[in-house]
């Protein structure tokens, strides 16, 4: 099992940028494919980003792309989101989630472990 908790959420305006953390313990990081979702206030849980174990393949929704970027580091055993250009559109409680599908994964139930969410507000 592993456990994952996320940080670096606040509040920004439109336009500004923050970076996301998500730590792991537990069992080796590098045997997870690993995902960042958001879900806003009604809306359902949504895909944003992915990184393959290696970290050498991403993928990302076409909300983000050429905006946000995820990668890993580990020997941090920590997948970051950094994100740009940020609308009020991002507004959402992000989370981050570990899959043990060998590739990666759009679908939340492609992953097996979840953190608690991080809140993101940016005004306009």
């Amino acid at each position: 099992q592993v456990q994952l908790v996320e940080s670096g959420g606040g509040l920004v305006q439109a336009g500004g940028s923050l970076r996301l953390s998500c730590a792991a313990s537990g069992r080796i990081f590098s045997r997870y494919a690993m995902g960042w979702f958001r879900q806003a206030p009604g809306q359902e849980r949504e895909f944003v980003a992915a990184v393959s174990r290696s970290g050498g393949t991403t993928y990302y929704a076409d909300s983000v792309k050429g905006r946000f970027t995820i990668s890993r580091d580990g020997a941090k055993n920590t997948v970051y989101l950094q994100m740009n250009s940020l609308k009020p559109d991002d507004t959402a409680v992000y989370y981050c989630a570990a899959s043990t599908k060998p590739s990666i994964a759009t679908v939340a139930r492609a992953y097996d472990y979840w953190g608690q969410g991080t809140q993101v507000t940016v005004s306009s």
